[in-house]
């Protein structure tokens, strides 16, 4: 398959060369399990899927992070290790076209995870300022870790805790659990098969049960989420729905999302949640502190990054650090990205490999820099 590259990226790839990254060459192809498993909703959402001669579900790739990691894998190469890429990657119902091109770094096996962190968001930055050198950037970072340390911390229900850091980046999904959590809905009497087999919590029997309704609707077992699945969140539901949170730790959390701050602000500002909501975020938050001082030593403009507490990405196999990086005056991201120590592991990793790494958007940028060139604001 072939494309053509933008005038730009010449640019990126001295980049790549100048950080010591090497350039990851990935099948346009993939198994489409790792995706639907390990990805967040929406991506799942807007895979294009065909299946092979012997009926594997495959797809076009939607990303990189996932072939790169699994090639590493296949591999056997050794860490620490950092990959560049640059090439087409495919999804639907996308404004600006089903076909576009992405670049980025995968950082793997780094063990100091407060400077590979650091290292990512830089990158990110650097690889901006050098296409877009006339362009005020602007970078929002978040971190899963602390959010779950919070969780934790307020006495949540373990279910809670799941269902919460699952819908930790997608706001319309946190705000519906928030609301959940507030104000349980009371039980309905539901489907008789299903709501004895949920009452039941007999999982097996539930998940049998999905299938065959699934068969009987004409849906594909591998198009989303498997029956095992289903009847996993069904039965979680319906025991979260008799967990109600008291009103000073419900208070506390919302206190939590609400937090806002320049980076270098930002550990004092988790500190003063933690002492006035009478909790410890212990590790999560010592992590945080020695990450911003990574980042503060990279030089990056005074001001540019903002702590958003509530701030996450859309992605399911994110364990850290969140980023996105716009232009000042932009409405869409123009790089992307976070940690997922948890991800190599999944794919089949024999032990574990911390990652970190972010994507950028080609044809954003694009746009961006023809708008400057035009001299338009």
């Amino acid at each position: 398959m072939t494309f053509s590259l933008p005038s730009f990226a010449a640019d990126i790839l001295a980049l790549f060369d100048e950080r010591g990254v090497v350039l990851a060459e990935v099948a346009v192809l993939q198994p489409a399990d790792p995706f639907l498993d390990m990805a967040g909703e929406d991506l799942r959402r807007r895979i294009f899927l065909t299946e092979s001669e012997t009926g594997e579900a495959l797809c076009l790739r939607p990303e990189f992070t996932i072939p790169v990691c699994r090639d590493h894998i296949a591999s056997q190469a050794g860490t620490p290790r950092r990959y560049g890429y640059l090439g087409q990657v495919f999804r639907q119902r996308r404004e600006g076209g089903a076909e576009f091109l992405q670049a980025g770094i995968e950082d793997l096996g780094e063990a100091d995870t407060a400077q590979a962190d650091a290292r990512s968001v830089a990158d990110a930055h650097a690889l901006l300022s050098r296409v877009l050198p006339r362009v005020p950037l602007a970078v929002t970072l978040g971190d899963q870790r602390v959010f779950e340390a919070v969780l934790a911390a307020l006495g949540l229900p373990r279910g809670w805790q799941k269902r919460l850091a699952r819908a930790f980046g997608n706001g319309a999904q946190l705000g519906a659990a928030l609301d959940d959590l507030a104000n349980p809905a009371p039980r309905g009497p539901g489907n008789g098969a299903v709501a004895a087999l949920i009452a039941g919590g007999d999982r097996d029997g539930l998940a049998g049960h999905v299938a065959e309704l699934m068969e009987a609707a004409g849906l594909s077992a591998s198009a989303g989420r498997t029956p095992q699945e289903i009847a996993q969140r069904l039965i979680e539901k319906a025991e979260l729905k008799s967990v109600r949170l008291s009103q000073e730790a419900f208070d506390a959390l919302k206190r939590f999302l609400a937090i806002r701050a320049p980076l270098e602000d930002a550990p004092a500002a988790l500190a003063a949640f933690a002492a006035g909501a009478g909790v410890s975020l212990g590790a999560a938050l010592d992590l945080f502190s020695t990450r911003v001082q990574a980042i503060a030593a990279h030089g990056l403009p005074q001001g540019a990054i903002l702590y958003d507490a509530g701030f996450g990405r859309p992605l399911d196999y994110y364990t850290g650090l969140v980023f996105e990086i716009r232009a000042e005056d932009g409405s869409q991201p123009l790089a992307g990205g976070g940690r997922y120590d948890r991800l190599l592991t999944m794919l089949g990793a024999k032990k574990p490999i911390p990652g970190v790494g972010f994507s950028v958007w080609l044809d954003r940028i694009a746009a961006l820099r023809g708008a400057a060139l035009r001299g338009q604001p």
